[in-house]
């Protein structure tokens, strides 16, 4: 069905800010995520998945927001990585480190323009497969548009993570990254991102994760409030691999992060999970669309929000269980902690199960402080605004412990107490 004209318009309006690069081995991904961009058009808030969340914000011509100054160490500054900086979306050769490590290979997408390439049968094909069957115009819009990115092909256990570090100095940037990663059968990666990026921050990323293998993922969002944000993840798993990513998210104005996860071999794990604090004119939005298409195949998306002052957040998740799928467990939980009542949560979760033996559950809810525990922790002499912190990092435990190393995730602890402490009554 042909996308109405208004909606048209603002499409090639939006398009025509942009730059559509030739040549070499993307070129055909591009074209044809151009021309599937113009038949559904940019997303409207009458969309079924955009009913919660305002598009016109993502998707209006231009975009502005300030640059917050701050002393915040980067939250991963102290692990051992390989560091890749990319500033409003450019590529920073001198920030960053070589681009090499031993099993795995790195690219930058801007500097591959062969006609053959590793990257070709993954760019674009698993955002491709995502649109179906709820499309995606945004992540179209990368896919046609990435000015640049990280190709990473991984054939081994690497010796450290690779950190993707986005800064954002310009009050006009709009940047649109696309990073490619593939992990062949029986290797590990770890991939840490954190910054604001830009303005304006259009991201995909795509993960083929071969038999055996392990992707391990954890990111943080946040510092400068006024910045916009869509972010997508698409992951094929092959048998027995495993998947886990984790999302950090303080601060933003607007907030989008889509996960597609297709599980395609026997037995393997997907585990999605995000923990947001969001205080004010704020609005986070995580919508994952989990896929079971193989046998004995586990997924968990667990997502805690803590709201207040009028923030909203927003949860749309689905488990699609397809024929065949046997001995699949699926587990969901989406809940939100109000600490006021100008705060606002609205869920959605979904099943879809074609398969008779399976075990999936969903669940959501949102309340405010447990009024017994908070009294408990005063009559021990604890101040109530320490209290309240103390209550809200164990509402938050739950997804937190999602992440599978403990240096990280005592980082991600740290980063909620100290913005809890700053965000105090």
């Amino acid at each position: 069905m042909a996308a109405p004209a208004t909606q048209m318009n603002q499409t090639e309006a939006r398009i025509a800010e942009l730059a559509l690069p030739k040549g070499g081995w993307s070129e055909a991904a591009r074209t044809d995520a151009l021309a599937r961009l113009r038949r559904t058009g940019l997303p409207q808030r009458r969309d079924e998945y955009w009913k919660f969340t305002r598009p016109d914000l993502l998707t209006q011509v231009g975009a502005q927001a300030a640059v917050f100054e701050h002393s915040e160490a980067p939250i991963f500054g102290a692990m051992e990585a390989l560091r890749i900086v990319f500033d409003d979306g450019v590529f920073n050769a001198e920030a960053s480190d070589a681009l090499a490590m031993e099993h795995v290979s790195i690219e930058r997408l801007a500097d591959t323009d062969a006609d053959i390439h590793w990257a070709k049968g993954v760019y674009g094909v698993l955002e491709t497969a995502g649109q179906t069957p709820v499309a995606r115009p945004l992540a179209a819009l990368n896919t046609a548009f990435a000015s640049d990115g990280v190709l990473i092909h991984v054939t081994g256990k690497a010796p450290k993570p690779i950190s993707l570090v986005y800064n954002h100095g310009k009050e006009t940037s709009d940047a649109i990254l696309h990073h490619v990663i593939k992990i062949e059968a029986g290797a590990e990666l770890t991939i840490l991102e954190n910054g604001p990026a830009a303005a304006r921050f259009n991201k995909v990323m795509e993960v083929d994760v071969a038999d055996g293998a392990f992707f391990h993922h954890v990111r943080a969002q946040g510092r400068d409030h006024e910045r916009l944000a869509a972010t997508h993840i698409f992951a094929r798993l092959g048998t027995e691999s495993i998947f886990k990513s984790f999302t950090l998210t303080v601060n933003g104005r607007m907030t989008r992060n889509d996960c597609v996860i297709e599980l395609t071999g026997d037995d393997a794990i997907a585990h999605v999970a995000g923990a947001c604090v969001g205080d004010g004119d704020f609005h986070h939005d995580d919508t994952v669309f989990v896929t079971h298409d193989a046998e004995r195949c586990e997924s968990r998306q667990v997502f805690k929000k803590v709201l207040r002052n009028g923030a909203v957040g927003v949860f749309q998740g689905k488990i699609l269980v397809k024929a065949g799928a046997q001995k699949t467990d699926g587990y969901q939980i989406s809940q939100s902690l109000l600490l006021d009542e100008d705060a606002q949560f609205l869920a959605k979760p979904e099943l879809e199960i074609y398969a008779d033996d399976v075990v999936c559950s969903h669940g959501s809810t949102s309340g405010a402080i447990d009024d017994e525990a908070l009294f408990y922790l005063r009559s021990r002499g604890v101040p109530e605004s320490v209290a309240t912190d103390l209550l809200t990092l164990a509402f938050l435990a739950e997804a937190v412990e999602e992440i599978e190393d403990e240096a990280l995730r005592e980082m991600v602890v740290d980063r909620l107490e100290g913005w809890l402490e700053r965000h105090r009554s």
